[in-house]
This record gives structure tokens, C-alpha cells and sequence, in this order.
């Protein structure tokens, strides 16, 4: 038997492992490179496809779909799997997605062959999102105990990176070699994600089960640890403002971690947790995540239209505009572990909010300096995003409970999410201007702000 795998010196302040995470992010910027990719090219995709544009709509809205409906089965998958298999499936179902979705079946011979071929593809890239959707929040707790904020906000930048890449080259690219090619070519994020993951992150160690007793939850000495083997002794010691402090529970907590991981044998402080649905904290998150990703969906999908109705932008610029929404959400994740540094969380996401409302504000407002306005909402769309699974991390540190609260965030919020763009451009054509739509989201971001300012307050015990 090999000898285990002396651990890597850790190359950040703290002790994170450089390695790994660069995994994560290479893991992040394929979380929706292939979403934004779409938007570019889909006046192509429809044409080529034959396709209306309420179908050619499913193609951006299914992933969100998947994301809602999906994440509760895959909440359980990922108790029953490691999170390195876990997300090699999710990379693999990424990039056979991306690869369908562009194929061209119809030269088989059917026309309706090769439409089935692109939203089945859909549904694959969909499925592996919410796959990673789930896992990686996950090591980022696990792995990463005294650096959540840091590796979110980090985790947070790199999916925006990706996004901002697709969003600016994918025309150019199918320009040059036709809209099929352009897509299928960021598979190589995936490819290039797949393999540093496999060679970055080893096996996980046989894990000693627990007796009746509930004894033997450690781990055998001389192993590395990595996003496969719970780390329930790492908790305290924390540099960064988004980890926990060191917990009396921890024993207990590793033997629930244990038996959620597949470890056999009796948990009893897993009998005594109340489940995170019965947790009022998780139905807050629930409506804060709700209203931030429906406010977000709604202006990407539409925020082109909404510029040159209400700022007078030309439609052929309409679009690069636009993209200052997602640009600036890079600077965004990176932003919220410096700013909680200096502040404290409630400060933090105060100012977060006075930049998110900025956006409907000045568009209804003053819409001629509508670059500022789309500059600070998109450093704190992303920013938001690092607040909200920063809070899921604080107050479920548990990996058990913070897979379960992060599935029930995420599966509510992105169902509101799913059908927020079909509800804006239904009340756009009943009062023929965007001016309605944006003061919906206005209304939806100031319900987020209320709910944040009260879960961002005073440090609240952990629900039992």
C-alpha cells in the first residue's frame, strides 16, 4: 500500500492550500461561463433551430429551472458521495452539456433531432451547475473553515470572470467560426477544470466508522485532508470574519458530519438538531435569496432592453453596456472579506444595499448616468451573493446542516428566480414601458434590504 500523501505547504496567510484552491476556482469560472456564452448568439441559435422566441427563452431559462427543482435530489446525492467525485460529475455533466448542446444532430437527418440535441444539453449544463452549486459552498466550509468569506468571495469573483469572458468573445468567436463552434469551445473550461481537479485533489482516506458507542470519528494521522475527509477539528483559530468560533459541540458535530458523509453507526446529537427547515433563520435566508437572484435574473435578461428604453443607448451598444452589470460583480466577491475586516457584517451589507438600489433608483431617476448605476449594482449583486452563503456558513457549520440550508436556500430562491424574467417581460408588454419592471425589482431590493440589516445583526446561537 502506497504511503498517504505528505500534506502541501500552504501558500496564503492562515493556511489555506494553493492547490486546492485553485481548483475551486477553476471549478467556479465554469459555474455560468456557459449560461452567459448563450445570450450572445441565441438570435442565431433560433434562427438556425427553427425556433420561436418563447423557446428560444427556455434555452437560458431551463439551467435556472434545474437549479430549483434539482437541488434537493442533489442535496441528498452529495450526502451519500464524496464532494471530489461529486464535482468531477458535475464538471463531466458541464462539459457533455456544453458539447450537445452545440452538436449538430440534425445532420443525422431531422431537423427536430438536432433541437433536442440543444435543450437536452440545456438540462445536462443545468444539472452539473447545480451540482456545483451545492458542493462547492461545501468545501469552502469544510476545507476552508477559517477563510469562508475569503474563499466565497474569491469562489464569487471567479464565476463572474467567466461570465464576463463568454459575455464579450462568444459573438466574435461565432462571427469567425459560426455560433456551433463558438459555444463548443468553452468546453475547454471544463476540460481544463476537470483535470487540475482530478490531479489537485486526492482520494479521500478510509474513514475509522464509529462504534455503538458512537466512538473512532477521527481521521488515521499522516493523512491529507481534502474536500472528501471531514475536517471536524478545524474549527477555531479563525483570521477570517466569516468562519465560526471554536464550538463545544465539536465532537457531536463530527459524528453528525460522519454519519451524513455515509459513515455508519448512531449519531445522538443528530436526534437532539432541530432539522434547518424548522430554523426561522433558513426561511429569512430563503426570502433574501429569493428577492436578490429574482432581482438579478430579471435585469440580465432584460437590462440591454431596459438601457435603451429608459437611457436612450443605441441597441447596438446596448448590449456592451449592459456588460458593466457583470463586470463590476468581479470586484465584488473580492470586496466583501476585506470590507468585514473594517466593518462589521450589518455595515457591510448596509453598504451592499446602498449600492444595489442604486440601479433601479438612478434608472427611474436619472437614467443618463446609467454606467454608474450599472457599475455599483454589479459590485453588489456579487457581493450579496458572499453575504448571504457567508451567513448559511455562521450560523450551520455544521456540513450536514450547512448542505441542507444551502439546498433549501437555494432551491427556493431560484424558483422565484426561474420565472422572474418571464414576469418582467409580461409586465413590460402590458404597460409598454420598463419603467414598471424596474420599479418592481426597486420594491423587491428594499424587502432584501429590511430582511438583511436583521439577519446580518447581533451573532445569533446556533439553532438545535
Amino acid at each position: 500500500m502506497p504511503p498517504s500523501r505528505p500534506p502541501r505547504p500552504s501558500t496564503f496567510r492562515g493556511g489555506i492550500d494553493g492547490v486546492l484552491l485553485v481548483a475551486v476556482l477553476l471549478v467556479a469560472v465554469n459555474l455560468r461561463a456557459p449560461l452567459t456564452a448563450l445570450p450572445p448568439v441565441v438570435a442565431d441559435v433560433a434562427a438556425d433551430l427553427h425556433l420561436t422566441a418563447a423557446a428560444a427563452g427556455l434555452l437560458t431559462g431551463i439551467p435556472v429551472l434545474c437549479f430549483a427543482l434539482a437541488t434537493p435530489a442533489v442535496a441528498g446525492l452529495l450526502g451519500r458521495s464524496s464532494l471530489r467525485t461529486a464535482i468531477a460529475v458535475a464538471l463531466g455533466l458541464i462539459l457533455a452539456g456544453t458539447l450537445l448542446r452545440s452538436a449538430d444532430l440534425a445532420a443525422l437527418g431531422a431537423d427536430t433531432l438536432g433541437t433536442a440535441g440543444t435543450f437536452a444539453g440545456t438540462v445536462l449544463l443545468g444539472l452539473g451547475i447545480t451540482t456545483a452549486n451545492l458542493a462547492v459552498p461545501m468545501i469552502a466550509q469544510r476545507d476552508f473553515p477559517g477563510h469562508v468569506a475569503t474563499v466565497t468571495g474569491l469562489y464569487t469573483a471567479a464565476i463572474n470572470v467567466g461570465t464576463v469572458a463568454t459575455t464579450a468573445l462568444t459573438a466574435p468567436l461565432a462571427d469567425a467560426v459560426g455560433w456551433r463552434w463558438a459555444l463548443a469551445s468553452w468546453s475547454v473550461l471544463a476540460v481544463v477544470a476537470l483535470v487540475w481537479w482530478l490531479r489537485a485533489v486526492p482520494r479521500e482516506a478510509s474513514a475509522p466508522r464509529p462504534t455503538a458507542q458512537g466512538t473512532g470519528s477521527g481521521t488515521s494521522s499522516g493523512t491529507t485532508s481534502s474536500p472528501d475527509t471531514a475536517r471536524p477539528g478545524d474549527r477555531g483559530g479563525s483570521s477570517d470574519p466569516g468562519s465560526t468560533g471554536p464550538d463545544p459541540d465539536a465532537d457531536a458535530d463530527a459524528l453528525a458530519t460522519a454519519a451524513a458523509e455515509g459513515v455508519t453507526g448512531t449519531d445522538p446529537s443528530a436526534a437532539r438538531e432541530r432539522h434547518v427547515l424548522a430554523t426561522p433563520f433558513t426561511w429569512w435566508l430563503c426570502a433574501m435569496f429569493a428577492l436578490q437572484s429574482s432581482s438579478f435574473y430579471a435585469l440580465t435578461a432584460w437590462l440591454p432592453l431596459i438601457l435603451e428604453d429608459l437611457a436612450g443607448i443605441p441597441r447596438a451598444a446596448s448590449g456592451g453596456a449592459a456588460s458593466l452589470f457583470q463586470g463590476f460583480a468581479i470586484v465584488g466577491g473580492l470586496a466583501v472579506p476585506l470590507a468585514v475586516r473594517r466593518w462589521s457584517m450589518r455595515t457591510s451589507f448596509a453598504v451592499i444595499a446602498v449600492l444595489w438600489l442604486a440601479l433601479p433608483v438612478g434608472l427611474l431617476a436619472a437614467p443618463g448616468l446609467w454606467a454608474v448605476w450599472a457599475s455599483m449594482a454589479g459590485v453588489a449583486q456579487a457581493a450579496n451573493f458572499v453575504v448571504i452563503f457567508t451567513l448559511v456558513a455562521q450560523h450551520f457549520p455544521t456540513i450536514r446542516r450547512g448542505r441542507q440550508a444551502s439546498a433549501t436556500v437555494q432551491s427556493v430562491g431560484y424558483c422565484l428566480a426561474a420565472v422572474a424574467p418571464t414576469l418582467a417581460g409580461a409586465l413590460h408588454s402590458a404597460t409598454g414601458t420598463w419603467a414598471a419592471p424596474v420599479a418592481v425589482v426597486l420594491g423587491a431590493l428594499v424587502a432584501m434590504t429590511v430582511i438583511g440589516l436583521a439577519l446580518t445583526g447581533s451573532p445569533r446561537p446556533r439553532a438545535r
